[in-house]
């Protein structure tokens, strides 16, 4: 036997959740070959003593549509281990639309991900007008890691109505015409289709993005395609009911009767709330109860706190009070120059503690909402615990407005502070994780790139759960970030270790591994920013046989793929 690649001597956790064993991994032609003792010799050999190796993380919830076309790598997801992602989420993606409207998609991406339009219009050449043609320039293009993708509400229903798809309902023509395009791209090698109903995605000027104007008609006619063509995979941001339970049980009883009616898997994501803490657990007893049914339905769940990272060199969350407004424009030096002068510091301070109670404006998704010191820490370490600003003024005797001011200026304002949006109860967080309709996902890598980190949740897993809490053996985490996944979402021949499979496989140091701390850097196309992370303790990461990086660094190979759903495949 010839083999392309063996990796030796490494611990084998194949993804099944079975015990982990001493093995060789022989790979040739871009699959594996071989489990076990092999003595071959290889074009190229990894020496895995002391390391772990697994199939590679699939990555189910990210945003980078755009991203794809300037970055094949997948940066951040590829420095954690991840070798496929889904992108297309919530109702997100660039096709179908022809270049002379790309500005409509680019509105329900601008505000609602965090994705700069100076960045799109400069890092995509246009080459597409239907999903199928969009699937076909990723294909073409050289790809480090593995892409699919979901066909966009948004984005379908502004291809067909235009400007009216962002200020009325569809008329039954023009859901004809979705009906048709969605059925193209299911057949072309859609992973499935995405909508939001969410008011946290909102366009740049403050209207509602293109899919929140669908009612619940149109959204159901437009699975049923999916039902019909029997392929597909339905993911929705939820609709905002509050906690009216009447409501909530209307919403949960659509969402159920679409499943079961369809039969189309339904999925979406789920966090505990600090302000509603059993909230979400109505949504763990709906999956069951519509699995009982004769639905299915899985849960996209996370594995730490949602965090906004703030700093004073992206947002703050006194960023809009009329005293800090105009000081938070200038650049960086000015504004340290104006925090440590006494009189303005002073007038600062007071406008936080001063401004009114509400004020009219509301944080849409992850932008920062009004500072609670109790729940603003300083993200002085990548893992937590990290210590509250009240706790350190407290501790200092200190106005916790002045607490932040002088963290921030002995870091040069690089200093990064989290506010948690969700999932502040680790409990649940565990309790969610474990739970069997969960999958672990929801990194939205490509989108908020300058609002949150969280390309690192799988790292993270490994690293707190895993290692430092012993919450989970490393044989369930590796299940839950790479089998789980390719099940739910049907990506065939990946996600196990297993001989005939694809070769997508990392090589990492179970006592090593965690996310490192993020930076912020201005690399995007156009000069855009955004957060990076990576994390420490991979040794290698290989896509479909071939090694692409080599201690979280890229070797130039780009092996990656475009993962058609099941109807375009051969």
């Amino acid at each position: 036997m010839s083999y392309d690649l063996v990796i030796k001597n490494g611990t084998v956790i194949d993804g099944s959740g079975m015990p982990r064993f001493r093995a060789d991994v022989g790979i040739a032609g871009g699959k594996i070959a071989s489990i076990g003792k092999i003595s071959e010799r290889a074009k190229e050999t990894i020496d895995a003593d002391g390391h772990v190796v697994t199939p590679g993380i699939i990555d189910a919830h990210t945003h980078m549509d755009a991203q794809v076309f300037w970055d094949p790598m997948g940066t951040c997801s590829c420095w954690h281990g991840i070798t496929s992602v889904v992108m297309g989420n919530c109702g997100f993606s660039l096709a179908p639309c022809a270049e002379k409207d790309k500005l409509m998609v680019m509105r329900n991406l601008e505000r609602a991900e965090d994705i700069a339009p100076e960045a799109m219009e400069a890092g995509i050449k246009w080459s597409w007008e239907t999903f199928p043609q969009y699937l076909d320039a990723v294909d073409r293009t050289p790809k480090g890691i593995n892409y699919t993708a979901y066909i966009g509400h948004s984005a379908l229903r502004t291809f067909v109505m235009g400007e009216r798809a962002f200020e009325h309902e569809a008329t039954g023509d023009e859901i004809e015409g979705m009906k048709r395009e969605l059925r193209s791209a299911i057949r072309a090698g859609a992973i499935g289709f995405t909508t939001s109903r969410t008011r946290n995605h909102q366009t740049p000027d403050g209207h509602p993005v293109a899919s929140r104007l669908a009612n619940w008609s149109e959204v159901r006619e437009l699975v049923g395609v999916m039902g019909e063509e029997n392929a597909g995979v339905f993911e929705i941001a939820g609709e905002d009911t509050g906690l009216a339970p009447d409501r909530v049980k209307d919403y949960l009883d659509r969402l159920k009767a679409l499943a079961v009616d369809t039969r189309v898997p339904v999925t979406y994501g789920m966090f505990s709330q600090r302000k509603a803490p059993d909230y979400w657990r109505q949504y763990f007893k709906l999956a069951d109860e519509t699995a009982d049914a004769g639905g299915r339905m899985f849960i996209q769940v996370h594995s730490r706190s949602l965090n906004v990272v703030l700093s004073f060199e992206t947002t703050m969350p006194f960023d809009k009070l009329p005293v800090w407004r105009d000081i938070r424009k200038l650049p960086l030096a000015e504004q340290a120059a104006a925090l440590r002068n006494p009189e303005i510091r002073a007038k600062l301070v007071a406008a936080v503690h001063d401004q009114p109670r509400e004020d009219g404006r509301r944080a849409v998704g992850p932008e920062p909402r009004r500072a609670n010191f109790k729940w603003l820490f300083v993200m002085d370490q990548a893992s937590p615990p990290h210590r509250s600003i009240a706790e350190l003024a407290e501790e200092l005797n200190k106005d916790p407005v002045e607490v932040i001011i002088d963290l921030a200026l002995a870091k040069d304002l690089k200093q990064f502070f989290l506010q948690p949006l969700a999932n502040e109860n680790q409990d649940h967080v565990l309790e969610m994780m474990r739970n069997p309709r969960s999958v672990v996902t929801f990194s939205d890598s490509g989108a908020h790139v300058s609002q949150i980190m969280d390309s690192s949740l799988q790292s993270h897993l490994l690293s707190y759960w895993v290692r430092e809490k012993q919450a989970l053996t490393l044989e369930q985490a590796i299940r839950m970030l790479t089998f789980v996944p390719a099940s739910h979402w049907g990506l065939t021949g990946r996600g196990l270790l297993r001989e005939g499979m694809a070769a997508d496989v990392i090589v990492f140091d179970a006592d090593k591994i965690a996310p490192m701390m993020p930076k912020l850097e201005y690399d995007l196309p156009a000069g855009a920013r955004r957060l990076k992370q990576k994390a420490a303790g991979l040794m290698a990461t290989v896509v479909n046989g071939e090694v692409v990086l080599r201690n979280n660094e890229p070797t130039g190979n780009l092996p990656g793929r475009l993962l058609r759903g099941p109807l375009a495949r051969g």
